[in-house]
């Protein structure tokens, strides 16, 4: 027995019979088993989540004022400086 360093899981799901049939005539028309025709669909739809999920897409607009407000930060308002003093004399600031 040839033993590799690869560790793999199973995925199991229940599933109608009809939706298997798609799923196998789907595969069969992309030239590949049922197995990594569910396995490439899924990556690419985590992919596609997790793409959504961790960039942020700004119109040309969007960005310049983004950026403008980094580049030119307005000055605090009397509730953020207020707010700013009791975080610094409350015990969470003292933990650090």
């Amino acid at each position: 027995m040839i033993s590799t360093n690869k560790k793999t899981e199973r995925i199991t799901a229940r599933i109608s019979a009809d939706t298997r049939e798609k799923l196998i005539e789907a595969a069969a028309f992309s030239g590949s088993t049922l197995n990594q025709f569910l396995v490439q669909a899924a990556v690419e739809k985590a992919q596609e989540v997790l793409e959504k999920e961790r960039v942020i897409h700004l119109s040309y607009k969007d960005a310049e004022i983004f950026f403008n407000a980094l580049e030119n930060p307005p000055k605090p308002n009397k509730k953020l400086t207020e707010a700013v003093k009791r975080y610094k004399n409350s015990e969470f600031y003292e933990q650090l």
